[in-house]
């Protein structure tokens, strides 16, 4: 079954955040997120995210959640993804690249991003298969810290 790929739209928030939402519990996350936060941070004021949905069968089958990532070792924008899903009769069919390949041309168009950039769980070895066959090679010399929200309240709280 081929799935169509297109960029999502308002009227697509549901359905981003049920797919992003099988994500979250196929990693065993907590999802928190709701329609109305996508449609808050993808199509407010100032949009945070990008999306591409597949479909097959007038259902969604597989999306991608991605923003700009500015490096200045680089010198170029790029784009980060923070969320990869493709449905489970999905897999193997070549869809998780076509997705991957959608978002970094439409970035490219956005904002001129010339790589990509992604975070795979330790506990997922299928997913870093994955991103290995595509090329993707771990930073080195890099450690991804994260400040968590009540750490950032204080930290804004300074003066």
């Amino acid at each position: 079954m081929t799935a169509a790929l297109r960029l999502a739209t308002e009227a697509d928030a549901g359905a981003l955040n049920a797919a992003l939402m099988a994500l979250s519990e196929e990693l065993g996350d907590i999802h928190r997120a709701t329609a109305e936060d996508l449609l808050r941070l993808g199509w407010g004021p100032a949009p945070a995210f990008r999306a591409v949905l597949a479909e097959a069968s007038e259902r969604i089958v597989g999306a991608v959640l991605y923003s700009p990532y500015v490096s200045t070792v680089k010198g170029a924008a790029g784009v980060y993804v923070s969320d990869l899903w493709t449905a489970e009769t999905m897999r193997g069919q070549g869809l998780g690249p076509r997705l991957l390949a959608a978002a970094l041309r439409d970035g490219g168009a956005t904002w001129g991003a010339r790589f990509l950039k992604l975070d795979v769980y330790h506990s997922s070895p299928d997913a870093r298969r994955f991103y290995d066959r595509l090329g993707f090679r771990p930073a080195r010399d890099i450690t991804k810290m994260i400040l968590d929200e009540a750490a950032c309240a204080a930290l804004k709280g300074r003066r």
